[in-house]
């Protein structure tokens, strides 16, 4: 059986969905973990697909209503009988502030704070937690878990249903499509939660770096080269780990698509959902996106910024982005060429030009990568996650636009990213051999201008490449 076969089995099975809400308002109600998952967006995407599967909405509500109780009585056992292990693990350890802001509105709000908790966003995973912290009688709990559970269960599951109901007749969603949405969907969910958490756990304050870095200092064979790794104080676990998935992850792909007979059934998927999607306006969107992301646009958007390194004399950086899109521009010819993979639909600028991998979305990556590296060095440890969110949400619509023009299959996207990464893993090893100098200061609002004012430039008046 195909693997969208089985996925969309699978996931459309009333069964399946039920303990999927289950353990949605389970884990979504439960301490720390529910602090990172976004139970909302999930419970309301499963409880659609129950309502255009027409399962009772009775069985719904029970199955989130009983979720919600055990994800609530977890986290109340661990704080009544672990609190002090509790609060020395990843994340409160890292944010006390999200116990803090819970026990005042635990010490506000009294007893109450358990059903009232339950519907405030921002302290609904840690009231529970906090509760059994401050020894609140078990039975006093079990009331204001149950009784809140009882109206939570039934708000938060009928949106999704309602729409679930109704989506099919109003949207008219070709037969089959609801697949596709539903991976994309799960790809970006977990995609979102693992970068969440790893990318904290691979630094050095992260508790998967310092128990590495604990095994590898008691080895005596592996010590002294991670002592030699480690110039700024810290090895570049993240880069490595970088380079080693994606490139594990880029090798197994490829496989993937060259052995395989023409498109996979997921680029099809894709391939429909996007020509469902199809307007006039979207269109030109993508085509102003595409236009940014090829080669006249690339060179509108870095040039200011080669100029600023010039002056600045900071010939490394400069040479290390240089050296990035020399390698990502070379590897993308040697794999269009090696792989031949013939393109959905072929422009007449695009003639003799090949598909796998995506030049538009690995070049994206290498340059949107690059600058959120760069830009998180230079900040705080607590706000790095913003520049590499930035990047992520300007890749991603410069990467789709490959799908709305109709030049690309899906997996080109996919395998020209992890290329990027791979090309991003590499420079980043090697800048990190040693010790830079700080780029500040750096006027970095003259310098965004500037890119903007190029890149409108070429986007009116120079054709697509």
């Amino acid at each position: 059986m195909p693997l969208a076969d089985m996925l969309y089995s699978l996931t459309l099975s009333p069964p399946m969905l039920l303990c999927l809400v289950l353990v949605i308002a389970l884990v979504e109600s439960l301490a720390l973990v529910g602090l990172l998952v976004p139970g909302v967006v999930l419970i309301t995407t499963v409880a659609s697909l129950a309502g255009h599967q027409d399962i009772a909405l009775a069985w719904l509500v029970g199955a989130a209503f009983i979720g919600a109780i055990l994800g609530d009585s977890i986290s109340f056992t661990l704080g009544y009988r672990h609190h002090e292990q509790v609060t020395k693990r990843w994340p409160l350890s890292q944010h006390p502030e999200w116990l803090a802001r819970g026990t005042r509105f635990f010490e506000r709000y009294g007893i109450s704070s358990v059903f009232i908790g339950r519907f405030v966003g921002p302290v609904r995973p840690i009231i529970p937690l906090v509760a059994g912290m401050m020894h609140m009688p078990p039975r006093t709990f079990a009331w204001a878990n149950i009784s809140s559970a009882a109206l939570w269960a039934p708000a938060y599951v009928l949106p999704g249903y309602l729409l679930g109901r109704t989506w099919q007749h109003h949207l008219d969603i070709p037969p089959g499509l609801e697949t596709a949405l539903l991976i994309l969907a799960a790809i970006m969910v977990v995609l979102a939660v693992v970068f969440s958490w790893g990318r904290h756990q691979v630094t050095r304050h992260g508790r998967l770096y310092r128990a590495l870095a604990g095994s590898i200092r008691r080895l005596p064979l592996l010590r002294r080269p991670w002592l030699a790794m480690s110039h700024s104080g810290e090895v570049p676990l993240a880069s490595m780990l970088l380079l080693v998935i994606s490139l594990g992850t880029l090798s197994g792909w490829t496989l993937l698509v060259i052995v395989h007979d023409g498109p996979l059934e997921m680029d099809l998927l894709v391939q429909r959902l996007f020509a469902w999607l199809h307007s006039d306006l979207g269109y030109t969107i993508g085509n102003i996106f595409a236009r940014i992301g090829d080669t006249y646009g690339i060179i509108a958007l870095t040039l200011p910024w080669a100029v600023w390194l010039l002056v600045r004399k900071r010939v490394d950086a400069l040479l290390h982005g240089g050296g990035a899109f020399a390698a990502i521009a070379l590897l993308n010819t040697i794999g269009k060429g090696l792989f031949g993979r013939a393109r959905p639909d072929t422009p007449d600028y695009l003639m003799g030009s090949f598909a796998y991998p995506s030049a538009h979305t690995s070049t994206a990556v290498v340059l949107l990568g690059l600058s959120a590296a760069f830009v998180a060095a230079e900040l705080p440890r607590q706000k790095r996650f913003w520049a590499y969110w930035i990047a992520l949400a300007l890749t991603l619509p410069m990467a789709l636009s490959r799908l709305v023009v109709g030049v690309h299959w899906f997996s080109d996207l996919v395998g020209g990213a992890l290329l990027g990464m791979v090309v991003c893993a590499l420079t980043l090893l090697h800048w990190q051999q040693q010790p830079r100098p700080s780029l500040r200061p750096c006027p970095w609002q003259f310098l965004s201008i500037a890119s903007l004012a190029l890149v409108s430039a070429r986007v009116g008046f120079l054709p697509p490449v």
